[in-house]
């Protein structure tokens, strides 16, 4: 027998319509605070809704008020950055009865292990069943597709790449594995934070012109066999089990295909696009 469905929830930031989020998602499991609906939604939130960052590209506010996230990532085609993304999350886990804070951390993706980098990526603490889970539905190119359990040392295979969570000086370090080497995504200690804490951050990312989510183009998103991952005019598909193809896009026109027919996301201005991508020079001059 199927569940009746859940009515719109209200929350401290507005009304929350479960039934469009689930819709969007494809999921039409049982909305109850389980491990199982957990590990279900954490799966399809990011095949569904892709990482972007085409509002600061195109010099576009971006707005973490809950009316917005869902006007933009579930009911127009769209998707967003890690506070878009994990703040949606948060609020529906909240509303179906789960414990959920939120945590920030320093991006250490490509950087040395000790590196002091800004607290500048969101992800969430959830407390289930007497132990501690981490999920995270915006961290691009390797966003997670399954929740962590936090048990330091524990190799933890998801969907797509295996994980594990490592405690180094008092920190936890989130890391994946990739071609067969650990590499650290970011760094993070269990200290809540706030939407407030949340917005001074996106600020900056989404208007200093030192953002690389300003000055560049970014999109990623996980399928069940693949994750497609572009920087700028590169593509990246990265198969799972197998290799990684790569190419770079020659025109803007193509570019605007891609983040439509690939990643999913309805562009509704494709001029203003396209000039913002000659503007900043995303594909190299030839």
């Amino acid at each position: 027998m199927s569940e009746a469905p859940v009515p719109a929830q209200r929350t401290a930031s507005g009304d929350l319509d479960l039934d469009a989020y689930f819709a969007r998602i494809g999921y039409t499991g049982p909305r109850s605070a389980t491990l199982e609906t957990l590990r279900a939604l954490h799966l399809l939130h990011p095949q569904a809704v892709p990482f972007e960052n085409l509002d600061p590209f195109l010099g576009r506010p971006v707005t973490l008020a809950l009316p917005a996230l869902q006007q933009k990532l579930v009911r127009s085609g769209r998707g967003g950055y890690c506070y878009e993304q994990n703040l949606l999350f948060m609020q529906v886990l909240r509303a179906l009865g789960f414990e959920v804070t939120g945590l920030a951390a320093r991006v250490l993706w490509n950087r040395g292990e000790h590196e002091l980098t800004p607290r500048s990526h969101m992800l969430l603490r959830i407390e289930l069943e007497g132990r501690t889970f981490l999920a995270d539905v915006g961290f691009g190119g390797l966003t997670q597709t399954a929740p962590l359990l936090l048990e330091p040392g524990l190799v933890q295979q998801t969907p797509h790449e295996p994980f594990r969570i490592v405690e180094k000086s008092g920190y936890f370090h989130a890391q994946a594995e990739i071609g067969g080497e650990w590499r650290t995504l970011y760094r993070f200690d269990l200290s809540d934070h706030h939407e407030v804490d949340y917005a001074i951050a996106s600020y900056y990312l989404s208007t200093s012109p030192a953002s690389h989510f300003v000055t560049g183009l970014i999109a990623a998103r996980a399928l069940p066999d693949r994750r497609y991952a572009l920087s700028g005019n590169r593509l990246t598909v990265h198969r799972l089990g197998g290799g990684s193809e790569r190419r770079e896009i020659a025109m803007a026109g193509e570019l605007a295909d891609t983040l439509e027919a690939l990643f999913g996301i309805a562009l509704r201005d494709r001029e203003a696009f396209e000039a913002a991508v000659a503007a900043k020079r995303v594909i190299p001059a030839t």
